[in-house]
């Protein structure tokens, strides 16, 4: 089982192995066998984006027969994401990941601390010589789900709840907005955030109020909050698409598709090289639509061929390059 730590405090054995580590420098490892620790900004039972991630590790445990060690629950703050991170560095794991865009600028400055130590951020930007970035290819679900809510929408109205609005959530909307203009340039985009990705509440309010202003297919981008969500379309008997996971399977009468993006992919990827001895500093490799795994988009069986047919265009198309997909989108805003 992996070894959950408490967010603030982080039990270590092997510290006397932590200077051997720091003589030798992590570039000479033969192929590794962990543990492998990994930090999360968030709760990884959110059935969502850290619940994703935390299934990567998993499989690192498991497939690989890895060692793993994580700690969740951090908040989304700086100083905290560093203290976390500090603590695993110093503890016996043979990589460190991050996980999250958040994490990007504490990973980058706890890699310079630490340059014995090997680092992972999975969804960041920044790099070092024992900094890799691994990362899925978010925009370009999204920018699916946008483009099959054009499709599938007969009201020409079509909802958007986001949760957080930082730089992430924004690239997520425009990338949206972006598929839905490609597929149906006349449809009405209500585009509304929460302000935070587990308030129920707020995400089923919001979603009712979209719905009654007329939008008979919503996208979710939500963690834990997308149980008002559901609950809001029970109440309504509007359709959603889900983000992250594939949703269709255990939700048929809720989703009618599902966004997957699944940072799980990096997370397993960043272990399967390090376990190969392929994983290097300086390096960011990203996952997208070529790797269905990865990114792409399923669809309830009711969904039309004709639909299921632009979609399948629509991918070969991001795969080739010849979509170019927006960071900013610049429409009005619904509500908040």
């Amino acid at each position: 089982m992996p070894i959950s730590v408490p967010r603030r405090r982080l039990t270590l054995a092997g510290a006397a192995s932590l200077g051997l580590a720091a003589c030798a420098g992590w570039q000479s490892h033969a192929p590794e066998r962990g543990p492998i620790a990994a930090m999360f900004p968030g709760r990884i039972d959110d059935g969502g984006f850290m619940e994703a991630g935390y299934g990567g590790l998993l499989r690192i445990r498991d497939e690989l027969g890895i060692p793993v060690q994580h700690v969740d629950q951090v908040t989304a703050d700086e100083n905290r994401m560093r203290e976390a991170l500090r603590e695993l560095a110093v503890s016996d794991a043979t990589m460190v990941i991050a996980y999250g865009g958040e994490a990007a600028e504490a990973v980058q400055r706890v890699a310079w601390e630490f340059p014995a130590q090997r680092f992972t951020s999975v969804q960041g930007s920044l790099l070092r010589p024992n900094l890799a970035v691994y990362a899925v290819r978010l925009e370009q679900s999204t920018w699916l789900a946008g483009a099959a809510a054009g499709l599938l929408t007969r009201s020409d109205v079509v909802g958007h709840v986001c949760g957080r609005r930082d730089p992430f959530g924004l690239k997520a909307r425009a990338a949206f907005a972006a598929g839905l203009a490609h597929t149906n340039p006349k449809a009405k985009l209500l585009t509304s955030f929460t302000g935070a990705d587990d308030d129920v509440e707020a995400a089923k309010r919001i979603t009712l109020a979209e719905i009654d202003a007329g939008a008979d297919v919503v996208h979710t981008t939500l963690g834990a909050g997308r149980a008002g969500a559901v609950e809001a379309s029970r109440e309504r008997g509007v359709k959603l698409i889900g983000n992250v996971a594939r949703w269709v399977p255990s939700m048929a009468d809720i989703f009618v598709a599902g966004a997957v993006a699944d940072p799980g992919v990096a997370v397993f990827q960043s272990g399967r090289d390090l376990f190969d001895n392929l994983w290097k500093g300086d390096v960011t490799r990203r996952f997208g639509v070529r790797n269905p795994d990865a990114v792409g988009l399923v669809f309830a069986p009711s969904v039309a061929e004709a639909v299921r047919a632009r979609i399948t265009v629509a991918t070969q198309e991001l795969a080739a390059g010849s979509i170019k997909i927006p960071e900013e989108y610049r429409g009005p805003e619904f509500l908040s």
